[in-house]
């Protein structure tokens, strides 16, 4: 139902402030803005995300299923099925599903969007045979797609890049900045949504859990600070090719092992790479284009002129607000979250406040609705309960700890 309305609403907002606009001032551009956004969002949503996709899914489902074949993807759910079975108490601790979770989770952090799509949706798959509701979106689901809106990386890659391009004294001074916030963002997200779904976490598994993965980011952050950026761009590169490089020939290679037929069994996996590109392609087309509508009209610069005006009643530094609008697009759109930072930069300058600020807000979430309209389209959720509203809460929780975090590192 949320995503109903939420449907409905972005095309409303759009349609009235588009005819205020015209009976107020005479403008009839914005009518023609958000129809050109539609059409060509039609397209991006079509050409530039679902068919590339296509091939990239293709790939590894064949090779997910090669490795669930082999028993590689049991052995790592038995592994973390502890941990796993405090947070996904639905899902049984030997299940595919915990395996191919943390597959996910873990091409995540490494940056790894293209490679760790694939990972998640045949997650989202794994749950959805769990799922006793087929249309509506079940507890693991939901916990699934929150933890992805945290946007939890531990290598920014692309953010340190851009900051590079556009002459940054120091590229990678936003780098701690984004891994805590993300981190923050991840766990505090994890805890509220556990508290929603009445899960004890106060036990010792999850603890220990917590604290290693705790212990493990702030060894990395150690190995890593101070280093240059064309350092830890090398370092980034090589660890995630070499991840993706491992997993295809670990699992191919541990296939022939165990005798079974490799090639057949890539091929039977691989079949579902365009079956599950074709479900998700309505998914995507209408959500997106409905954000489109929402940003062309104007909505979002209005939201954050009246956001600016209540902060500054309340006497507080409302010098963070005109970093806002990435932070408002990030759950809408990542490539115009992307495009929103890259004009702050230019804008304000890379090593001002605004511009360091606005890249803190790009690496600290997620795109929620995307997620939304990519995983549970795949597999047909209708009825997503609380899932956005939980995801937001991670983003207002990430937006939270980037300000916070921007005036204690660079104010």
């Amino acid at each position: 139902m949320a995503l109903n309305y939420i449907f409905v609403a972005f095309f409303g907002i759009a349609f009235l402030i588009a005819l205020f606009q015209l009976l107020l001032t005479g403008n009839t551009q914005a009518f023609q803005a958000i129809v050109d956004g539609m059409l060509a969002m039609s397209k991006t949503a079509v050409m530039d995300i679902a068919l590339p996709l296509t091939g990239i899914m293709t790939f590894f489902l064949g090779i997910l299923n090669v490795g669930e074949k082999a028993g590689i993807i049991g052995s790592l759910a038995r592994l973390i099925g502890p941990f796993f079975n405090k947070l996904f108490p639905e899902v049984p601790r030997d299940h595919p599903a915990n395996g191919q979770m943390i597959m996910n989770f873990s091409a995540n952090m490494l940056g790894l969007d293209n490679a760790a799509t694939p990972f998640g949706l045949k997650a989202m798959q794994s749950l959805q045979e769990l799922n006793p509701s087929k249309d509506t979106a079940s507890n693991a689901q939901i916990m699934f797609l929150v933890l992805h809106t945290s946007g939890l990386c531990i290598i920014p890659l692309t953010i340190i890049a851009q900051r590079a391009i556009l002459g940054a004294t120091n590229p990678s001074d936003i780098f701690i900045p984004c891994v805590v916030g993300t981190y923050i963002t991840t766990v505090v997200s994890m805890i509220l949504t556990a508290l929603w779904q009445k899960i004890n976490l106060w036990n010792r598994t999850f603890l220990t859990g917590v604290g290693g993965a705790t212990t493990a980011i702030a060894l990395f952050l150690w190995f890593l600070g101070g280093r240059p950026k064309e350092q830890i761009e090398m370092i980034s590169v090589v660890a995630g090719n070499a991840l993706i490089l491992s997993i295809v020939a670990g699992f191919l290679l541990w296939g022939l092992y165990k005798k079974i037929n490799v090639f057949d069994v890539f091929i039977e996996g691989a079949k579902g790479g365009f079956s599950t590109a074709v479900t998700i392609i309505p998914y995507l087309v209408g959500l997106l284009v409905a954000i489109s509508a929402f940003r062309a009209c104007g909505a979002m610069d209005y939201f954050v002129d009246a956001m600016r005006f209540i902060i500054a009643q309340t006497g507080l530094n409302t010098e963070f607000t005109d970093a806002l609008p990435v932070a408002l697009m990030r759950p809408l759109s990542g490539s115009g979250s992307r495009a929103l930072m890259i004009e702050a930069m230019t804008t304000h300058g890379p090593d001002s406040f605004i511009g360091r600020l606005a890249c803190i807000f790009q690496g600290s979430a997620d795109t929620t609705f995307y997620i939304v309209a990519l995983y549970f389209g795949s597999v047909g959720i209708k009825n997503t309960r609380y899932a956005i509203v939980a995801g937001l809460l991670a983003d207002s929780i990430g937006v939270i700890t980037a300000i916070f975090l921007a005036y204690m590192f660079f104010h």
